[in-house]
């Protein structure tokens, strides 16, 4: 009897330990995927958990070497916001002079490049700047894995920075003054004109934010450079004194900013019909200036846009945005 007794008791004990078990692996999950969603501590700072994205303005060679431009004084602060408030563990950024094709993009896989001097008839000297910085072949993968977990083909390349972000990130990252120190991963963009193809492309990395990858977007809101041309033939200076914007350059860079602070669920079909305007073709006649805010905004997810600032000046615009929110002390 008393061994029958012992052999039911322990034939119930080896049932509840499985049952038990699942309980407190549920219990610690729980606990577990609750911190996960609780922000980061950073020192005295409460950090998201996530990286915003941001849209950069970035002028031609020749801003930066203009640092009493307004544009100038902003892209400064933005870089300072970033390295100091934002802290990424490494940058993927998307200019608007590297295109591929029309439904491949290329990477650059390089750890140490040398800088592209794409443009032409400046002084000797801007062929000469040098801007410090490597690439990260193990980022890249990661980049190359999650667009091609989307479906989207991608080419591994060596290249090295193009204008279109190296002469802003000299002005937002000074080396000396306030330096960025973590790696920095190009891709392209499509050779399309698809607005929804480039916010999908964005959409495909949205993860990476929450491993430290700060996406960036770099071009103009506002960007016709044959107006801009035609300006300069009348004998108006640039960019002091400060150029009158045509109509379009305000309507459209108000209209930008409707769409990309609109609500996320609302905003890529926004974004979309923000290039079936009538002004659109006026303030980007071909488009890859404002492609790159579609990733940034694509890559956002939930996080909401903000205009950061703006300066409408003759045929171009300056505007910096943010997607998703920053630290505060």
């Amino acid at each position: 009897m008393f061994l029958s007794k012992y052999i039911y008791f322990a034939v119930l004990v080896s049932l509840s330990i499985p049952l038990l078990y699942r309980r407190v692996e549920f219990f610690t999950g729980t606990i577990w995927q609750a911190i996960a969603s609780q922000p980061v501590l950073q020192g005295d700072n409460i950090m998201p958990s996530r990286m915003p994205t941001y849209f950069l303005g970035i002028g031609g060679p020749n801003s930066m070497e203009n640092p009493h431009h307004p544009a100038y004084t902003q892209l400064t602060a933005v870089g300072r916001e970033i390295t100091t408030k934002v802290k990424p563990k490494a940058v993927v950024v998307f200019s608007a002079h590297w295109q591929s094709g029309p439904s491949k993009v290329q990477i650059n896989v390089a750890e140490q490049t040398d800088l592209i001097y794409d443009f032409y008839g400046f002084p000797s000297h801007y062929y000469e700047y040098k801007y410090p910085n490597k690439g990260s072949p193990e980022l890249a993968d990661k980049v190359i894995g999650k667009l091609a977990g989307a479906g989207i083909e991608v080419e591994r390349v060596q290249r090295g920075l193009d204008h279109g972000v190296w002469t802003g990130f000299i002005v937002a990252f000074d080396p000396e003054k306030n330096p960025l120190n973590v790696p920095i991963v190009q891709v392209s963009l499509f050779s399309s004109e698809d607005p929804d193809q480039h916010y999908r492309l964005g959409q495909a990395l949205d993860n990476l934010r929450d491993e430290g990858v700060l996406i960036v977007g770099a071009g103009m809101a506002v960007h016709n450079l044959r107006d801009f041309r035609a300006t300069r033939g009348t004998g108006q200076t640039m960019p002091l004194p400060l150029l009158t914007p045509p109509s379009y350059a305000y309507s459209f860079d108000e209209a930008l900013k409707d769409a990309a602070t609109s609500a996320p669920e609302e905003r890529q079909a926004k974004m979309s019909a923000l290039l079936r305007r009538s002004d659109a073709r006026q303030a980007h006649p071909s488009l890859e200036h404002i492609l790159p805010i579609y990733i940034a905004a694509g890559a956002a997810g939930e996080g909401v846009g903000e205009q950061l600032w703006t300066l409408p000046e003759g045929s171009l615009s300056w505007a910096q945005y943010r997607f998703g929110e920053v630290a505060t002390a």
